[in-house]
């Protein structure tokens, strides 16, 4: 098990799986600066892809109890993480007891809170760039590849009631294991999604992913929640896949080889 030791200044976490190459080593130090926390760190803790649950419950507990350690964003670990340390937070928002997921922590009044931020974050980006009533308009569906915590949350956003028509016309969902797909039923059923949703269990066969994308409507969306061109090498799709006419694609991965990416944007002009 790893050593942890006490913070000596005011410390945040970045719990993830390669993290000393994200951006946000460069760009916390300049938030720090500009929100004048003064002597404050941030520090990255990696863990392999579904990794042992007493690896999550020593870190969570470590935050928990060190008084310097004041929280953590968590990426690619969010469900795993809650569902093995559950019983380690004192708070959990309305987000994170509906999605399973914890992409936050923070401390306040000697309690640990866990949030789910990524049905807001990823709504808002969604919002960033999907054209004007563009789902009442077209008519178009929304592919989501994977169905892990920022999958779930984008379906969230995507499905929810009170966004009346600006909604797709049907949500399609695959991943490589039944288990997170059945987490995710649980959850539409819970927020009683009433827009047709499919759920396919496609494995590691990118081939399956790709008859599926060749069945959506013009001017669908479909992302890339896979974690695949980032966490691990590769594309949930072919290089053979054809992308919606008119369709917008979006890769959740910040950083990586980005083949899915780099697969949509060679049909871009055509």
């Amino acid at each position: 098990m790893h050593k942890y030791v006490a913070a000596e200044r005011p410390t945040m976490y970045f719990i993830g799986v390669t993290t000393a190459k994200s951006s946000i080593m460069k760009v916390f130090p300049r938030w720090a600066e500009f929100l004048r926390l003064n002597d404050v760190e941030i520090k990255g803790i990696d863990f392999k892809v579904h990794d042992d649950p007493e690896r999550y419950r020593e870190a969570v507990s470590f935050i928990k109890h060190d008084p310097n350690s004041l929280g953590a964003l968590v990426t690619t670990h969010k469900m795993d993480l809650l569902q093995s340390c559950r019983d380690l937070f004192d708070v959990l928002d309305e987000h994170a007891e509906l999605m399973h997921e914890v992409s936050s922590i923070s401390k306040k009044e000697n309690k640990l809170a866990g949030h789910a931020k990524d049905p807001i974050t990823s709504g808002l980006s969604l919002e960033a760039f999907l054209p004007d009533r563009h789902w009442e308009q077209t008519g178009a569906e929304a592919l989501i590849l994977g169905a892990g915590g920022s999958g779930i949350a984008l379906s969230w956003h995507l499905a929810r009631k009170d966004a009346g028509r600006h909604r797709p016309s049907r949500l399609i969902v695959t991943n490589r294991s039944e288990g997170r797909l059945n987490e995710m039923k649980d959850i539409h059923e819970k927020m009683g999604i009433d827009i047709p949703v499919a759920y396919h269990v496609t494995g590691s066969d990118a081939a399956a992913n790709d008859e599926i994308l060749r069945s959506l409507k013009p001017g669908s969306l479909v992302v890339n929640a896979t974690g695949l061109g980032k966490d691990a090498p590769g594309s949930p799709l072919t290089d053979k896949a054809s992308f919606p006419q008119n369709g917008l694609v979006w890769d959740f991965n910040c950083r990586g080889e980005l083949r899915f990416l780099d697969q949509a944007r060679r049909q871009q002009t055509e």
